[in-house]
């Protein structure tokens, strides 16, 4: 299997940038694909972030890094409920409680908190069923506020959510009751709308592991190639991901009209922390998402 390791101390040092290694990013098997040049960009995209106002924005807000909805310890019973939580399709058979406040906080465990709106638990339930089809279908008997653990770019952050009790299931679904905080505008803009120089665009942030050295990422790709890569490329402010295809069958028929995403899981050479993980593409921080959809939403 290859792997592929991004290009970091000389140019790192070159441009003044604080240097941390490199990352590896795991997929397909081809050893003979030459691999572009990922650096430049990655370079440009951790030199505009680092140190930067919108840097200090990130630093201050809170973005999750973990899906918003957090399943019951017995999920699930059956394929019939797993069915209905896959395609949001619950009922309410209950009242659900007004928000006691309008604001509540953030509280993370390295220190420090954030004030922000309380989300109702009419909204909170309406963001997690979106749909109320026939059978099967998932059953909502009543709520109450209390609070949970999230993965956050700032670190494990203590958050209000609403507890829904689902008939059947001794522990409750729980819906984080608060919304992101505004992304800050990017300091850098896209490579394009079309991938350029070999780069692409992430589709999604999976999860960050829980010792911080390695992060899971959906990548594009087609179905005429060998399958993604990932490179990272480390400084003291940020982890920039660069994304990429290798073996890409060049027989005159189009690609991109079988999109598909494949997980990648990038090394780095030390933990996550408080880095800002960018897209290389994008100029953006790597939005979070799961197969249910994106975590709403600071994309």
């Amino acid at each position: 299997m290859r792997t592929t390791t991004s290009r970091t101390v000389q140019l790192l040092i070159a441009l003044g940038l604080l240097a941390a290694g490199c990352g590896t990013g795991t997929a397909g098997s081809d050893e003979s694909e030459p691999a572009p040049d990922t650096s430049p960009r990655a370079l440009k995209v951790a030199k505009a972030w680092d140190g930067s106002p919108a840097a200090e924005i990130w630093h201050k807000g809170y973005y999750p890094m973990a899906d918003a909805v957090q399943l019951p310890e017995d999920a699930f019973h059956n394929a019939a409920d797993k069915e209905a939580y896959i395609t949001d399709n619950f009922v309410l058979r209950g009242d659900l409680p007004e928000a006691p406040t309008k604001t509540a906080e953030v509280t993370w465990q390295s220190g420090g908190s954030l004030t922000l709106p309380l989300m109702k638990a009419r909204e909170a339930y309406e963001r997690v069923a979106r749909s109320s089809g026939p059978p099967p279908h998932l059953t909502v008997t009543g709520a109450k506020l209390g609070e949970t653990t999230l993965a956050t770019s700032r670190g494990p952050a203590t958050v209000p959510a609403w507890l829904f009790t689902i008939e059947g299931y001794d522990t409750p679904l729980k819906r984080v009751a608060l919304d992101p905080s505004k992304l800050p505008e990017p300091p850098i803009g896209p490579v394009g709308n079309s991938p350029t120089d070999g780069l692409r665009e992430l589709n999604e942030l999976v999860e960050v592991a829980k010792d911080g050295r390695s992060v899971t990422v959906h990548a594009f790709h087609g179905s005429c190639d060998d399958g993604p890569r990932v490179d990272a490329l480390e400084t003291d402010g940020s982890v920039v991901l660069s994304a990429y295809v290798v073996d890409t069958k060049d027989d005159g028929l189009p690609c991109t009209d079988d999109l598909r995403t494949r997980k990648v899981t990038v090394q780095l050479d030390r933990p996550l922390g408080d880095r800002i993980l960018l897209d290389a593409f994008t100029g953006r921080p790597v939005p979070h998402g799961n197969l249910t959809g994106p975590s709403p939403s600071w994309r």
